[in-house]
């Protein structure tokens, strides 16, 4: 579960100064506090930090507690030695929290009060923009990653939803810090642009990269009982739709290789796999190969997605996607269509069906095109509506992001078995191939439905890499 840390800033000589300054501060802390607590979030609330003293011992308990990331709310003004201490300690990102307790101060009333010292205590309810460039300041010398939201603490939906899409974004690299991504058998051979360095991406990722056989699949599988052929038939029936010229003999070998990854994802504890294997001389390793497309598209709806062509960038790219709840299905270039500027994008192999526009069909292949075997495949289209394209990409020694928005768009797909959708671009069809192709991104990337990049953009923040937006 995801932990944030939480603590207001305040002045301790103000609470004798000012009678109930602190007690509104407290309440604007308890306000934010709600905010927070979302679901499959864990909170620690540590109140007003006023006090040097009380940031160090803030600092140990977050870092005890070991929470993901911290939100400081400003209340009023504070002296920078009450924070830095605290984020010291803790060594996570901060999400800086400037916001007023209203749109404006009300100017008329409060200078019809006598008492200056009660108008000074008032003012200093609205005084949140005071200290921020000192803490700023300060963490930037200290090499402190940092982040703002600036707004008002209620009736600002602008505001909720700048700290929203910081809370999912930390959900996303929290779970990514966390993932087993599984790589079976080897890359496919020629494709320079995929190639990748395992350390580099657990470096950036965080979790862990388990080195699987296909030696063990196949050992698996061969272990699938009748009856758990029967119900993987069964939920064939039930989630495809499948072409009467699929023959039984492919079905079923289908399900019983279904079956069999099912099994391999459970004992290995799997959140994503890439996969590719010639299996050129082995037969039983070719008879598996050649028939997981879909299981492969069933884990992937289950959230454990599934790249081919041992596309390790892209399985990362498809978690990311499914991990914001936005699907992720691998995806190239297919072609382009000048007369209705549109991209036609889709891949051989797995789908996520679970974004599929209408139900996916399941058709027989008498050859996979560039791969060894034949069997059943996929073919789908991606939900019509906003989408967002999602590459992991080799930049120098560094991981990147690489982000853009569409819309997936009815009319005619290529009809061969494979997921395929039409795109369309806000700066046209021919200017997104050319402004994508710029940033050298693998030929690979992942699609899912809704327009994320904000989300996108603050998951790269936190992870400390660059995220590039095409459109």
């Amino acid at each position: 579960m995801l932990k944030i840390g939480l603590f207001g800033i305040g002045l301790d000589v103000y609470w004798e100064q000012f009678a109930g300054l602190k007690v509104k501060l407290d309440s604007y802390i308890n306000i934010v506090f709600e905010k927070l607590s979302v679901q499959d979030v864990e909170v620690i609330n540590l109140g007003l930090i006023d006090t040097p003293e009380k940031a160090m011992d803030a600092g140990h308990l977050f870092r005890q507690k070991d929470v993901d990331l911290i939100f400081l709310y400003v209340t009023t003004y504070a002296l920078s030695s009450t924070v830095l201490p605290v984020v010291q300690r803790a060594k996570v990102p901060v999400i800086i929290l400037n916001l007023s307790p209203e749109a404006s101060i009300d100017y008329l009333n409060f200078n019809k009060l006598t008492d200056r010292t009660e108008m000074t205590g008032l003012w200093l309810s609205y005084c949140a923009p005071c200290p921020v460039p000192e803490i700023a300041n300060v963490f930037k010398r200290a090499g402190i990653q940092f982040h703002q939201v600036t707004g008002m603490l209620n009736n600002d939906r602008e505001c909720l939803n700048e700290v929203d899409e910081w809370i999912a974004a930390a959900k996303v690299a929290h779970k990514m810090r966390h993932n087993r991504l599984g790589v079976m058998g080897h890359y496919y051979g020629g494709m320079l642009d995929i190639y990748t360095d395992l350390t580099r991406q657990l470096i950036t990722f965080g979790g862990h990269i388990e080195i699987i056989e296909v030696d063990e699949l196949t050992s698996i599988k061969k272990q699938v009982s009748r009856q758990e052929v029967e119900n993987k038939l069964q939920q064939f029936n039930e989630i495809f739709d499948i072409s009467d010229d699929c023959s039984l003999m492919e079905l079923e070998r289908a399900a019983k290789t279904s079956a069999a990854l099912d099994k391999l994802a459970k004992k290995h504890k799997l959140g994503s796999l890439a996969y590719y294997y010639k299996g050129t001389g082995n037969i039983d390793n070719e008879d598996t190969m050649s028939s997981v497309i879909l299981g492969n598209s069933l884990l992937t709806a289950e959230g454990i997605v599934v790249a081919g062509e041992y596309e390790i960038k892209n399985a990362q790219a498809m978690k990311i996607m499914d991990s914001f709840d936005a699907g992720g299905s691998f995806t190239e270039y297919y072609a382009m269509d000048f007369s209705d500027d549109v991209v036609l994008m889709g891949h051989d192999g797995p789908g996520h069906i679970k974004i599929a526009e209408g139900k996916t069909k399941v058709r027989p292949l008498k050859v996979y095109h560039g791969k060894v075997g034949n069997g059943l495949s996929v073919e789908m289209a991606v939900k019509h509506g906003p989408v967002t394209l999602l590459s992991v990409v080799e930049n120098g020694d560094a991981l990147m992001l690489l982000v853009a928005e569409g819309d997936s768009v009815p009319g005619p797909v290529l009809e061969i078995g494979n997921t395929n959708s039409r795109y369309k671009f806000s700066i046209g069809a021919r200017n997104f191939v050319n402004a994508w192709n710029s940033f050298g991104p693998a030929h690979h990337c992942a699609v899912g439905i809704g327009h994320i990049t904000g989300k996108i953009k603050k998951l790269a923040a936190l992870l400390g890499i660059e995220c590039e937006q095409v459109c």
